[in-house]
C-alpha cells in the first residue's frame, strides 16, 4: 500500500523554527514531484512549497518565500520542509502531497495523486 508519513509538527512561539519530514517508507514515489499543502481550520487548502524529483526546481507560495525551504533526499525517501521565522498565520495542518511527473504545477493548484494524513503546526504569538 502506497503511503506517506509526516512528522515534525508541534507547538512553537512566533519566530521559532520547525522542520517537517515526509517519509516514503516503500520508496514508491520514485520520479514524483512532492509538495506541502496546508489547511487551517475553516480555510481552504493552501499550497506551501513543492520540489521536483531531481530537486532542481522548487516552488514556493509568496507567503512563505524566504522563510521556508523545501528539500529532499531520494536515497532516504524523505522530503523536508524547513520553516524559519514562523508566524501565527502559519498555523495549520501540513500534508505531504505527491504527483507523477517532473512538474510542480499540479501541486501549486492543490492537486495530488497521493497525500499523507498531515502533521499539525501551531504558532502562538
Amino acid at each position: 500500500q502506497v503511503q506517506l508519513e509526516e512528522s515534525g509538527g508541534g507547538s512553537v512561539q512566533a519566530g521559532d523554527s520547525l522542520t517537517l519530514v515526509c517519509i516514503d517508507p516503500k520508496r514508491a514515489f520514485t520520479g514524483y514531484s512532492m509538495g506541502w499543502i496546508r489547511q487551517a481550520p475553516g480555510k481552504e487548502r493552501e499550497f506551501v512549497a513543492a520540489i521536483t524529483w531531481s530537486g532542481g526546481n522548487m516552488d514556493y507560495a509568496d507567503s512563505v518565500k524566504g522563510r521556508f525551504t523545501i528539500s529532499r533526499d531520494n536515497d532516504k525517501g524523505e522530503v523536508y520542509l524547513q520553516m524559519n521565522n514562523l508566524k501565527p498565520e502559519d498555523t495549520a495542518t501540513y500534508a505531504c502531497n505527491a504527483v507523477r511527473g517532473s512538474s510542480t504545477i499540479r501541486l501549486r493548484r492543490g492537486e495530488y495523486d497521493y497525500r499523507g494524513q498531515g502533521t499539525q503546526v501551531t504558532v502562538s504569538s
